[in-house]
């Protein structure tokens, strides 16, 4: 149940972590997509004050000698007074999305494109400011009508100074920064809820091998400890039993004693079988490989399998069929065969066969060991190579067996990048089949 919590509390700690990573990176892009649409759509206007200024101040080159510059845009409809070339160039410009302010030199408003009363109000309350000429700046009508503007200097042709605001209208990019921003938000906030449901579906995702690896984990220390307990159990018991009579002889105990160094035989290979596997746990599993002769290391480690075969009346037979160098671990290789090999002997009975055959095949080496002993049962292959597991526990203890040798010759195998495999053997027994 305490597992499970703290599975449960991790999992939320991910999904909010994901949240929270996702509408970071969600927001940040809505907010950069949106300053590039605001910036795209002022650069525009902006460009076109520029243009608007240049013109003008081309345009008042040509200012009427008769009439002063002020004059000339006050009355432009008028062209009778105006020049042909000034005409020219003033139609040039004409746009009446552009609002025009004439102001003296020391900005009183002389004329202006737009005559309404809402602008007039603007022009009496606004406060002229040298300062801003040349800089584009933003103003408001009745918080309705919305213009980027900048003011330019000019001089007439009498060399008189005016200073002449140009405003464009921008209520429409305005519009579509606002249409857009909303489309923004609900798209990002529809976004957003969605990634709540896939940081979800991530975080399980993510959690299996942690919740597989912590399975394993505590699943390896209950049987650690278990398997770990039964032989010290056993040699605690008969030490006591040969504490209660000190006056026994070593003869009359013998078998207690034999008992006792059997059981702690088989605790110090338990041990060295855990250091192996925790060596592989933490990647220290190095290898050293050489071009190794695999017919010859075969028959030198099996030569005390074949002799305690023929003490138990089995057979043992070699096809070794091996025609090349493999380039393999040589102290592991050994290590691996005396697992199979020591497996072979403990599971048949008195007439069976072992045997022991290599050969390679489309540039791979193989080794396979069959044995017309007791066999595996189909489910039982499933789960071989797993930490302790065993198919019959108490008959798998009795032979001294740990449920830690075929999985540590599986990372063997697998450290080589090669693959194992137990098949059963027809009409009785097992194969297990290694390649290299």
């Amino acid at each position: 149940m305490k597992e499970q919590k703290l599975i449960r509390i991790e999992l939320i700690k991910n999904v909010i972590f994901n949240i929270i990573l996702f509408t970071i990176i969600f927001s940040t892009f809505s907010l950069f997509i949106w300053a590039q649409v605001g910036n795209y759509l002022y650069e525009a206007v902006d460009k076109e004050l520029r243009q608007y200024k240049k013109q003008l101040e081309d345009i008042s080159k040509y200012s009427s000698e008769n009439k002063n510059f002020a004059d000339i845009l006050a009355e432009k409809e008028n062209n009778e007074i105006l020049t042909e070339e000034f005409q020219k160039n003033l139609d040039r410009i004409a746009n009446p999305r552009v609002v025009t302010i004439l102001r003296d030199s020391n900005g009183q408003v002389l004329a202006t494109s737009l005559k309404v009363k809402s602008f007039a109000e603007y022009l009496d309350s606004n406060k002229f400011d040298k300062d801003t000429v040349n800089n584009i700046y933003e103003i408001s009508i009745n918080s309705k009508y919305y213009y980027r503007g900048m003011t330019c200097k000019l001089k007439s042709f009498s060399d008189e100074v005016y200073y002449v605001d140009i405003l464009i209208n921008v209520n429409s990019e305005k519009s579509m920064i606002e249409n857009f921003t909303k489309i923004l938000i609900i798209g990002t906030s529809i976004v957003i809820i969605l990634s709540i449901f896939v940081s979800f579906y991530l975080a399980q995702k993510a959690m299996k091998p942690i919740v597989k690896a912590y399975k394993k984990q505590t699943e390896f220390v209950q049987n650690a400890s278990h398997e770990l307990r039964t032989p010290l159990t056993i040699i605690q018991a008969k030490q006591e039993m040969l504490l209660q009579e000190p006056e026994s002889r070593i003869i009359e105990k013998s078998e207690d004693i034999a008992l006792t160094l059997n059981e702690t035989r088989r605790l110090s290979k338990m041990v060295k079988e855990l250091m192996d596997l925790a060596r592989v746990d933490n990647n220290q599993n190095s290898l050293n490989k050489t071009k190794t002769d695999l017919n010859n290391l075969i028959k030198e480690i099996a030569v005390p399998y074949e002799e305690m075969a023929e003490l138990e009346n089995k057979k043992f037979i070699y096809e070794l069929k091996c025609n090349v160098e493999a380039n393999v671990d040589k102290n592991k290789i050994k290590q691996l065969l005396i697992i199979l090999l020591d497996n072979a002997i403990k599971y048949t009975e008195e007439g069976d066969t072992i045997t022991i055959e290599d050969y390679n095949q489309d540039e791979k080496v193989f080794i396979t060991i069959k044995d017309t002993g007791i066999g595996i049962g189909e489910e039982a292959m499933k789960h071989v190579f797993e930490r302790f597991y065993r198919e019959d526990k108490a008959r798998s203890r009795e032979k001294g067996g740990s449920g830690l040798g075929l999985s540590i010759a599986h990372t063997i195998v697998k450290a080589h990048g090669g693959n194992i495999k137990i098949t059963a053997n027809k009409p009785k027994g097992t194969v297990v089949i290694v390649r290299l």
